[in-house]
């Protein structure tokens, strides 16, 4: 009994230097991110731009397809593998036999690098490399690493000491899905443009033969004439979240079994819900981190926003722009964490895991004798999965709803995130072992 005592005591002792710890890491946050962005220019939403957007926008909600083609049940689940939408759009052109190829072509491509994340991880940074007018492409490339981190996460060393499997298969099964469908729609569409700029001519009246949100059209015919990478970098923002709103978001099956459980909803005070993004080196050797994180993705306008301040940070702040440039030259996406910080993390798998948690991480620092946390590459965590086909429907259906987004962008207030990332950490390993003193899984169902 004094032996708990004692233990409780300590913890309370350690309280006030965590407190400060936090307070610290923040305060130099704000400090490192308010000299980054001194002379840094966000990208810029031109009004004269988004105008005749909205027009076009505002004829197309007049002329949308019949309601059965366009609304996706309150579900999520609108129809499994019905077609019918798409042949009701392409009925209404005739290809030639040249498009015809063109669009089989592209549509194999993606299905080729859809296999899993770090295909499709791979796939926008090479289209990014090759058109670098294509900002969102690099946005994605960025986001999908993440992805990617996440979804290896769930079978590393500290997750499954907090979720049990069914859990932990729930997540990726949602962290797979959003992310295969983000790229079966959006990947299409940089395919059309790269064809269009190799054919040297537009290309966009083939975007209904990919199921392409009618939305879209307008801001491709737009980009093709001006090339203005931030309207068609928020349009694609915009395009993709509410793409997967419906058919994720809103989905009986993963809300009930993934966005509402607790252990999701902890996600964001652990940093879970982050996009990192390395952009330099310390002293040290040690990678810097840019970031910000998304409190809760369950909300659209949330995730939008989101994806917009990481867009003017990317692309705004000079040093963080640069830096990430040369990072993904130099580092192959595998899905470990070890890609960016194999200071922290190591791929390879541990002879034997400690069946009771020790505490490995003394601020951003290893404790002395301990080893890297394990995190292993995607295609040592999971396997392939089958991209199922997707639910019919096009979001879009006012264009008031949308002109909002178009206003301006914003950098971070506060996105030098390196010692927060390590917070984080010690949160995720306060939790474990929490857990393992209270014999309990976060979020268990009783």
């Amino acid at each position: 009994m004094r032996e708990k005592w004692v233990q409780a005591a300590e913890r309370l002792l350690r309280l006030p230097i965590a407190v400060f710890a936090v307070v610290r890491a923040k305060w130099r946050a704000r400090e490192l991110s308010d000299r980054m962005t001194e002379h840094a220019r966000p990208p810029k939403l031109r009004e004269t731009l988004v105008r005749p957007l909205y027009a076009s926008w505002a004829v197309l909600a007049e002329e949308a397809l019949p309601e059965r083609f366009t609304q996706l049940s309150e579900a999520g689940e609108a129809g499994g593998t019905d077609k019918r939408e798409q042949d009701y759009r392409q009925e209404k052109q005739t290809f030639t036999d040249w498009e015809r190829r063109l669009i089989q072509r592209i549509a194999h491509e993606t299905a080729q690098a859809n296999r899993n994340n770090v295909t499709r991880t791979e796939a926008y940074r090479l289209l990014y490399l090759r058109r670098p007018e294509l900002h969102w492409a690099l946005l994605a490339h960025l986001v999908s690493r993440n992805g990617g981190y996440n979804m290896t996460d769930l079978q590393g060393e500290l997750l499954p000491r907090l979720l049990n499997a069914e859990q932990r298969n729930a997540i990726f099964a949602m962290l797979e899905r959003a992310n295969a469908l983000i790229f079966g729609d959006a990947y299409p569409q940089l395919l059309l443009y790269d064809a269009s700029c190799r054919e040297g001519k537009n290309l966009t009246h083939l975007l209904s033969a990919f199921g392409v949100s009618r939305f879209m059209e307008p801001v491709w015919e737009q980009f093709w004439q001006r090339r203005e990478s931030a309207i068609l970098t928020v349009a694609l923002i915009v395009n993709e979240q509410h793409f997967i709103e419906a058919r994720i978001v809103q989905h009986s099956f993963y809300r009930q079994q993934v966005l509402d459980t607790a252990s999701f909803l902890l996600q964001a005070p652990m940093q879970l819900n982050a996009v990192f993004m390395p952009y330099g080196t310390l002293d040290d050797g040690e990678m810097q981190l840019a970031g910000i994180v998304l409190e809760d993705f369950r909300n659209l306008e949330e995730r939008i926003e989101f994806g917009k301040r990481l867009y003017a940070m990317l692309f705004g702040v000079r040093e963080v722009g640069r830096g990430v440039h040369l990072y993904i030259k130099a580092v192959r996406h595998t899905g470990s964490r070890s890609d960016y910080a194999p200071h922290l993390f190591t791929s390879k798998r541990p002879d034997r895991l400690q069946r009771r948690y020790k505490q490995k991480l003394h601020g951003c620092r290893l404790i002395r004798g301990r080893t890297p946390f394990y995190s292993p590459e995607l295609s040592e965590a999971w396997p392939d999965q089958p991209v199922e086909p997707v639910e019919p429907g096009d979001w879009f259906m006012d264009a008031e709803k949308v002109l909002p987004y178009f206003r301006e962008l914003s950098i971070p207030a506060t996105f030098a995130v390196t010692e927060e990332h390590c917070l984080g950490l010690n949160k995720i390993e306060a939790a474990v072992q929490a857990a393992e003193r209270l014999d309990v899984k976060l979020g268990a169902k009783e």
